[in-house]
């Protein structure tokens, strides 16, 4: 189980805004958030 403090691991992905990568928030508070491009129908 994912903790609060708990170090994320090192990633780099493709984003709207372009490349993101966690080493760019190094000693920030980041809240991650990810969403499909379109949600599946219920």
């Amino acid at each position: 189980m994912i903790k609060i403090g708990t170090k994320a691991p090192d990633f780099t992905l493709d984003s709207t805004k372009g490349k993101v990568s966690m080493k760019d928030y190094v000693g920030k508070w980041v809240v991650l958030f990810f969403y499909p491009l379109d949600f599946t129908p219920i």
